[in-house]
């Protein structure tokens, strides 16, 4: 994918690292030379040096060609800006960074697809946000040390055919990761799992998990054969 992201601070910078790793096309845009100067150096990413809510800089970023957006500055008022320019361009995946609640209502009305709250986030859920956009994030608990979220069960998924306890059973499967629901659209069934339930292709898992052990849930879950 081709990715804009607004901001290069310690959540900006970590994000990038982990998208370059992972194969992703990578563009920064950040108002601060000095920062810009150093993620260019550590990791040799595109880095526009300029204010995220400006469209000249939007576009010399590439962002009328960007599968996705993400604003992750530590300003809601300039994510905010960064989401509705990007949502004009038709950016058709937009993930913002919220600080304040106060700005949830406004992120929603700008129609983001994906809310990281600050008090659980992780870089790791942000990822997960942006490579996972099927997974939805049900709500947060513990104030954000754990999290409820739905992943769906794709077509020839390595999962499908399996227990449940055979899955938490495996050691690629994170152990602070619990099933506590599970939805078959098909047969319109909504149950609550014990350890010889199947898990079937289309199934909505609802899962309980730390917000260090999401991504890697996530992974095991959707991987495909």
């Amino acid at each position: 994918m081709y990715i804009v992201i607004a901001g290069a601070g310690m959540v900006g910078s970590q994000v990038v690292q982990e998208l370059q790793a992972n194969k992703h096309d990578v563009v920064v845009v950040e108002q601060d030379k000095e920062t810009c100067d150093k993620l260019y150096s550590k990791t040799g990413v595109v880095v526009i040096h300029g204010i995220a809510s400006q469209i000249e800089v939007l576009r010399e970023a590439g962002i009328q060609k960007a599968d996705l957006a993400v604003a992750a500055t530590g300003n809601d008022a300039t994510n905010l800006a960064f989401a509705l320019l990007a949502k004009s361009f038709a950016v058709s995946q937009v993930v913002v960074r919220m600080r304040d609640p106060e700005y949830e209502n406004a992120y929603q009305v700008a129609g983001v697809n994906a809310i990281v709250r600050v008090t659980d986030l992780m870089v790791s859920q942000m990822i997960m946000e942006i490579e996972k956009p099927k997974v939805r994030k049900i709500t947060s608990i513990g104030g954000g040390k754990a999290n409820i979220f739905m992943v769906s069960v794709p077509r020839g998924a390595n999962v499908a055919g399996l227990k449940v306890h055979e899955i938490a059973e495996n050691r690629r499967f994170p152990d602070d990761c619990n099933f506590i629901a599970i939805y078959n659209q098909e047969k319109e069934e909504f149950v609550i799992p014990r350890g010889q339930r199947v898990i079937q292709e289309g199934d909505d898992l609802f899962l309980i998990s730390t917000a260090k052990d999401i991504k890697r849930a996530v992974q095991f879950l959707a991987a495909t054969r």
